[in-house]
């Protein structure tokens, strides 16, 4: 079996496609807002933290 030999055109056309670039982009994207999602459930879930933020809303809400 023999290959057609690599011209720089051919060459060009086969590394400088960028077809499906936009959808791996999309999927990294994704990967990582996932990543970060899952690190603020972790810290939302600590005691201190939720202590934080029940302070912060109580003293919101609270009329001066």
């Amino acid at each position: 079996m023999s290959f057609p030999p690599l011209t720089h055109r051919r060459a060009a056309r086969l590394f400088l496609d960028d077809t499906g670039a936009a959808t791996a982009e999309y999927a990294i994207a994704t990967m990582a807002a996932v990543a970060f999602a899952g690190l603020l459930v972790v810290i939302m879930r600590s005691d201190e933290v939720r202590g934080i933020l029940t302070d912060l809303v109580r003293r919101a809400l609270t009329v001066a």
